[in-house]
């Protein structure tokens, strides 16, 4: 067996002294083929990477699936290219039009009813039936993976329904969900092979709702269940008449003809549901499948080393069907948009593909197969001039729902989408206003309207500031109680983008009000000499690291507003048995802070101003206080200057040789926690808190804290020296002895 671009639809153009012959080096070939990351193959190189895939089959299987994946990609850019689709990523077509559904609740994914929503990790909302068939493998907004880390979802968490957006859809569109509800039924009976069942409940259903087009869906897998491939083929025409640009229902069409053996035309139109929606996932695994198998080494042999562009076609996979079905299967249109033109009869272009005829079908239309490549939406198989000819015409039929009454009294056929979209705008789109209702977008902690709505893995909504209050507490959701570990590890709160969309559509005003209340709060966090959060630990110091380790839930929620209004900063003091806190203090400013999967976290921080303490306060369970900042009194006689240059020269040499006499444990141990001594500065006045050497010393120092608290908040480094003076002085006689 050889394989042909042809037979995908591509039209190759040779390039000048092309290579990509099977008689090139190994190692050649396999660099023709782009390493994942490089983006795909421009279309005049598809001929040279197909050949280089072909000639390393040759040798053994490809280096892993990106490879051929690749390959892939390469196949569904020129896919695009020959439909005049560019070079843009294919986002769903179902999402942006060609039936897709207008209101306010639509899935991501494809685009309909969002019956059962489930929110992903990104924020973005999908229909359970979308992630339980694993219909994508990323986000089709933001790119994000579906599951984890492009994982199974025998891996991941079951699907919860998003509570608030579930009980929305039910008060505002219950006809909808009553419908989808049908659905998941037929979805059920499919599941357990009662074909027969679903094709009853599928059919009775279609007759009361003619428009919706996944009742067909059902039921084509119904048939193909019951292997009545003509009806299946029959019900997927007319639902990719009405919707073609619906990249699902060409996979659907695609599995019927890969079941029914008719391989090649498959591939086809998995293609055209990739060239829709590159991300389709079920559509890439069957073409990257398919061509695994058709590529093999087995069955390429000999005719691959020959020539892989030679062959004129690729074969189907030879299956034996009924005579009832091989020649209902010849007769049956397989194109459908090309006979809604207005035409009242249809020429059949398709022939049966059974063992005997495939070969010189295939052989006799290769120059056709290269002209029309991939513009044929359905793919089918082509036949010879004379076998085209020795079919008879015949008339079309169309189902009830396709034809319409004139006001003549004619019967006159309906063009194609012409009612499908405005019937399903009918069906939800504006919303009563007597149906919007307030409480309906409430958060259950703040009994206030959603601001930055998170949905948790449980599907309950929170506001966000109010969630990652209550995880500092505990790792579960508030209302169900389910863990949260996983979640709260991640730290991934994405805002749900459907629900912030609903507020900013239908309740604007309580919006605006909503957030002219959060700008308040923010702006009162933000405050650097009123209400000032203290953290009551330890002494700090100007220019000095104070790494913290944070766990209690009052401190983790003051680091997170200190981070979120940008001020990044905080107090520190020590206790105070009578007042809660010391009357002096220092402003920590946050560098880093590295959050711990159990929502603690390790906050690097370096001192700023010294502060003293004029009012003390409490807010949501940490102690505030309202401050006024410290600076050293500068000397302006120039003697007094003099004097105090010598005691600093002095006093830093004292300093500097107490360091150096320390045991090589205790020194080293200084220089990990603090780091180096600072150099002595030129300006001792030039800083508002003096020399930072002082300070790195004093915090080095094993002094008591009251000691180092009264250093602290002293305004005159001549007295500060003096009292560094004395201590360096005892523990200097310590060394001596």
């Amino acid at each position: 067996m050889a394989f042909s671009p042809v037979a995908v639809g591509l039209e190759v153009s040779p390039e000048p002294g092309g290579g990509g012959s099977p008689g090139e080096e190994a190692d050649g070939e396999r660099e023709l083929l782009p390493r994942p990351g490089e983006g795909l193959v421009p279309g005049g190189r598809l001929k040279e990477v197909v050949g280089a895939s072909l000639a390393s089959l040759c040798l053994g299987p490809l280096a892993g699936p990106p490879r051929l994946g690749t390959l892939v990609d390469c196949l569904v850019l020129n896919c695009r290219l020959r439909q005049g689709l560019g070079r843009g990523r294919g986002r769903g077509a179902a999402a942006e039009g060609g039936g897709a559904v207008e209101g306010p609740l639509r899935c991501c994914g494809c685009g309909r009813f969002l019956s059962e929503p489930v929110t992903v990790p990104c924020g973005h909302t999908y229909c359970r039936r979308c992630l339980r068939r694993e219909l994508r493998a990323r986000c089709r907004r933001c790119r994000d993976w579906l599951l984890p880390a492009g994982g199974t979802s025998t891996a991941a968490a079951p699907l919860r329904t998003s509570v608030v957006l579930n009980q929305l859809a039910e008060k505002w569109f219950p006809g909808e969900c009553e419908r989808a509800r049908t659905g998941s039924r037929l979805e059920e009976l499919l599941a357990q092979g009662r074909f027969r069942e679903a094709l009853g409940a599928a059919s009775q259903a279609l007759r009361a709702d003619s428009n919706d087009f996944m009742l067909r869906i059902y039921r084509a897998e119904s048939y193909v269940g019951l292997q009545e491939y003509k009806t299946a083929i029959e019900d997927l025409n007319f639902v990719i008449s009405k919707m073609p640009n619906w990249p699902e229902v060409y996979f659907r069409k695609g599995k019927v003809l890969q079941d029914s053996g008719f391989v090649g035309d498959a591939l086809q139109l998995f293609l055209q549901c990739l060239a829709l929606d590159e991300d389709f996932l079920p559509a890439k695994l069957e073409v990257e499948r398919t061509l695994c198998d058709v590529l093999s080494p087995e069955k390429l042999g000999e005719s691959l080393k020959e020539s892989s562009w030679n062959s004129p076609h690729i074969r189907n996979k030879p299956l034996i069907l009924s005579s009832e079905v091989t020649e209902s299967y010849c007769n049956l249109q397989l194109c459908p948009e090309r006979s809604l033109g207005g035409s009242d009869v249809l020429e059949p272009v398709s022939g049966s593909l059974n063992r005997a005829q495939s070969a010189h079908a295939l052989n006799s239309t290769k120059d056709l197969a290269k002209e029309d490549g991939l513009k044929r939406v359905s793919s089918e198989p082509l036949l010879s001039g004379q076998e085209k000819g020795a079919l008879l015409k015949r008339k079309l039929s169309f189902s009830e729902q396709d034809t319409v009454v004139c006001e003549d009294g004619r019967n006159k056929h309906k063009k194609q989408g012409e009612s499908t979209k405005r019937n399903m705008t009918l069906a939800f789109g504006t919303i009563p206003g007597d149906l919007i209702d307030v409480s309906d977008f409430e958060c259950s902690l703040c009994m206030r309207l959603f601001y930055e709505p998170v949905t948790t893995p449980c599907g309950h909504t929170f506001c966000k500031g109010c969630l990652e209050r209550c995880l500092d507490h505990a790792p579960q959701c508030p209302l169900c109680k389910e863990s949260l570990k996983e979640y709260l590890a991640s730290r991934k709160y994405s805002i749900t983008e459907l629900l912030e969309e609903l507020i900013m559509k239908y309740l604007s005003d309580e919006l605006y009000e909503r957030k002219r209340i959060h700008a308040e709060e923010t702006a009162e966090h933000s405050n650097l000499t009123k209400n000032v959060p203290i953290f009551v630990c330890t002494m700090a110091y100007p220019t000095v690291p104070c790494p913290l380790h944070v766990f209690e839930p009052r401190y983790r929620l003051m680091i997170r507003r200190s981070m979120e209004t940008g001020t990044k900063q905080f107090g520190m003091c020590i206790s105070d048995s009578q007042n809660g806190f010391a009357d002096y203090g220092c402003m920590l400013q946050i560098r880093n802070v590295h959050f711990l999967p159990d929502g603690r976290s390790v906050v690097d921080t370096v001192g700023g101003k010294r502060f003293r303490v004029l009012q003390r306060g409490m807010k949501d369970g940490y102690c505030t206080a309202d401050i006024e900042y410290l600076e050293d009194v500068k000397v302006a006689d120039e003697e007094e200057l003099k004097k105090l240059r010598e005691l600093y020269n002095f006093v830093y040499n004292q300093a500097c040789s107490w360091f150096q006499n320390l045991r090589n444990k205790f020194r080293t141990q200084i220089l990990q926690h603090f780091g180096p001594m600072p150099d002595r500065e030129e300006n001792i006045q030039a800083m508002p808190n003096g020399p930072a050497w002082c300070w790195w010393l004093l915090a080095v120092l094993p002094v008591d804290p009251r000691y180092q608290l009264s250093v602290l908040s002293m305004m005159s480094l001549k007295d500060r020296l003096i009292k560094i003076q004395h201590i360096l002085t005892y523990f200097s006689r310590d060394q001596s002895k």
